[in-house]
């Protein structure tokens, strides 16, 4: 190469080095970007809408609020022992945790199978609250926790409670537990953000609304296999549409101030995965339930010894309540709490201690929360006015074991007995009593149910063959003649409450509404 050539290759690339020291100062750090995108500037220079001051707050809020209680939040793995195969419909409300998914496929867990569910610290030292249906087929030993730090650590099983759907579990160690919420405090259309491990993905953070209080929705103690359902558990659910799915059972949901509100449980889903609502326990309850599982291992409830049903349109009615609200007491326990304390079949309660029950789920939550021994001042409805009564609350096995029958042999009286009665419009049909029936029954009054229409109005209500009909409303019954007297005076759209009288000697009420004849 000659020096003229060499002089002139040196002074083009002095050239393009001045050329590219102005292209780095007059675009910036996107010079070569823009170089490679032929000259074109990729993506605007601001924002469309930037954030104000309150957005930026609650963005901020939900970040802090996430990066907090994902800390007190656990990942739980169970050996489980071999599960019977069986089948849930398409619309069953389905727990999520061991057998979360799934359509209408039958669905096993093999020996030494493994299910993943959720879980929250509650103390310092260790304990740990989750679902009864994550753990209730654990093999001994065969539960691990995993915390927010990757770390195992065996877990002990503390006791179970399957009539609230609750476990406690205890992990050595110390740890940031969570901040309890107050129930009082939790608000419908609040900001919640749910925590767990779905689908196998840990720590997960989803959001969304408290969308309602108070939800029974009749998955709890209810065997997947027979359908049928422990008459004494207790739902009293939070509702939220934020995302849950198979794995987040017994993670935590928290407000935004990242204090714990309720432990999630049950989703309601055609598919197994999340539809839209999640149900999570409130955390009173859970506090009472995992207290008395730490302390005690097993839970000391107190029980009134009544079987109830909230108050609907026609019950009102038949009452003479001015308002839909309360609890029909539609049995009474022989020898129980309620009974013992002059509880009536067919008094309608309104608070417990002050607290305003509209619901039979009110009432359920406010007596979970007590245990065997406390007192309790009930406000009854009875006979069309307000009165109180102090109930001394038992344990359910003491209610079991005085559950008997109160029929008495060798009453048997002759009575002048009425032709039958059909009453066609409420679709039953009554007969006088027999001496028989009124030996067996231990009771002279009252009328003998003989029959009851497939599908008719007292039969939607529960009212069977087989059954004594004792008073009608409020008035005691001793024919088919004077029960068609004290219906007939009723108005079609009158509600109307039966006191009934079955074999086994319970009383129950049962309300309905006269029909249009």
């Amino acid at each position: 190469m000659s020096k003229r050539s060499l002089l002139t290759a040196v002074a083009l690339i002095g050239v393009g080095i001045v050329f590219g020291v102005v292209l780095m100062t007059s675009f910036g750090g996107n010079a070569i970007e823009n170089l490679f995108a032929g000259g074109s500037e990729l993506g605007a220079g601001q924002p469309p809408t930037p954030a104000s001051a309150a957005v930026k707050a609650l963005n901020d809020q939900f970040v802090a609020v996430s990066s907090a209680v994902t800390q007190s939040v656990v990942s739980i793995a169970v050996k489980t022992e071999r599960k019977a195969p069986s089948s849930m419909p398409n619309d069953f409300f389905r727990f999520f945790g061991p057998d979360g998914g799934g359509g209408d496929e039958e669905f096993q867990l093999p020996d030494g199978g493994e299910a993943n569910g959720s879980g929250v610290i509650i103390s310092r030292d260790g304990y740990v609250v989750t679902n009864n249906h994550v753990v209730e087929e654990a093999k001994e030993g065969g539960i691990v926790v995993t915390t927010n730090d990757q770390k195992e650590h065996k877990a002990r099983l503390v006791g179970r409670d399957p009539l609230t759907d609750l476990a406690v579990l205890k992990i050595e160690g110390t740890f940031m537990p969570a901040h309890f919420a107050q129930r009082a405090d939790i608000r419908i259309g609040e900001w919640v953000v749910a925590v767990g491990n779905p689908l196998g993905l840990k720590s997960t953070v989803t959001t969304g609304i408290v969308s309602a209080m108070g939800r029974g929705i009749g998955i709890v103690g209810t065997d997947e296999r027979t359908f049928e359902r422990n008459r004494y558990a207790v739902e009293n659910f939070i509702q939220t549409d934020a995302a849950i799915n198979p794995g987040n059972s017994g993670g935590g949901l928290f407000n935004l101030n990242g204090s714990l509100v309720g432990i999630n449980t049950a989703i309601a889903s055609r598919t197994g995965v999340n539809a839209g609502y999640g149900f999570a326990i409130p955390i009173d309850m859970v506090k009472s339930v995992a207290l008395d599982l730490i302390d005690d291992g097993k839970i000391q409830r107190g029980y009134i010894g009544v079987e109830i049903t909230s108050v609907d349109e026609a019950s009102a009615k038949a009452v003479g309540l001015s308002k839909v609200s309360g609890v029909n007491v539609n049995k009474v326990v022989k020898g129980g709490a309620a009974e013992s304390s002059g509880l009536e079949v067919g008094d309608v309660i309104l608070d417990v201690d002050g607290q305003p029950v509209k619901t039979s789920n009110d009432l359920q939550n406010e007596i979970v929360l007590r245990r065997a021994g406390d007192k309790v001042t009930l406000k009854i409805w009875r006979d069309g006015r307000e009165i109180s009564k102090s109930v001394t609350l038992r344990s359910l096995d003491s209610d079991r074991d005085v559950a008997t029958s109160d029929s008495k042999a060798g009453e048997a009286t002759t009575k002048a007995a009425d032709e039958p009665v059909n009453f066609k419009g409420l679709g039953f049909t009554a007969n006088s009593l027999t001496d028989e029936q009124t030996s067996s029954f231990g009771t002279k009054q009252g009328v003998f149910i003989s029959k009851v229409d497939r599908g008719g109005a007292v039969a939607r209500r529960g009212l069977r063959p087989g059954t004594v009909i004792l008073k009608a409303d409020g008035k005691e019954v001793n024919s088919p003649s004077q029960l068609q007297r004290i219906l007939s005076a009723k108005k079609a759209g009158d509600g109307v409450l039966l006191v009934v009288k079955e074999s086994d000697g319970t009383k129950q009420a049962i309300t309905v509404e006269v029909p249009e004849s």
